[in-house]
């Protein structure tokens, strides 16, 4: 195939991956402040209150960002972080789950799904926009949220963010080897 050939077909594959309904992703980048946010949610189906610059006194937070309580998708994650959170807490880390799921919904994903092991809370429009998790289809908003994950730093930073909508199995091990990367950092200072 000539090379201008390729290049044209490359080219138009990019566009039409660029065009998928929902795939195109932002997220904010490693490095950049964390929005300061407080939340309603749930934990163990008992409402939850949290406050993001509260947790981070205790250490890093992981903070995942979730479409939809009760879908495949989302309840594979949610049990992926429910058998990785003792890691978590050996590590030093808060986690928790953010979906725009109404309380009820997240009460009983708690207890059901989050096997009573993390709290998930209800992620305001303001907190949505904030961490850029807007999922969109055609340029507007659904009203759900990315699949992206975010470790947190004590020192407001964010150390790691990934988005990955249709695949949730990266989200613990990255999130994990972050964490776990921080701890050692502050155990060699």
């Amino acid at each position: 195939m000539e090379r201008g050939m390729k290049r044209s077909l490359l080219s138009l594959a990019a566009a039409l991956v660029a065009m998928l309904p929902g795939l195109a992703h932002a997220e904010l980048p490693v490095g950049a402040t964390a929005p300061e946010f407080a939340a309603q949610g749930a934990l163990g189906g008992k409402v939850f209150s949290f406050n993001l610059k509260r947790a981070l006194r205790h250490g890093p937070v992981v903070l995942y960002f979730f479409p939809k309580a009760f879908t495949k998708v989302c309840t594979l994650e949610a049990h992926a972080f429910a058998e990785a959170s003792d890691q978590y807490k050996a590590a030093g880390a808060t986690l928790i789950g953010m979906s725009t799921d109404d309380l009820p919904a997240l009460k009983d994903f708690s207890s059901l799904e989050c096997r009573n092991k993390f709290p998930v809370a209800s992620a305001s429009p303001a907190v949505v926009a904030a961490y850029d998790v807007d999922l969109q289809r055609d340029g507007k908003s659904t009203g759900l949220t990315n699949r992206t994950s975010y470790v947190i730093g004590q020192d407001d930073k964010i150390v790691m963010a990934h988005t990955d909508l249709m695949d949730f199995r990266q989200h613990v091990d990255l999130t994990l080897a972050a964490v776990r990367a921080l701890q050692q950092k502050r155990q060699h200072h």
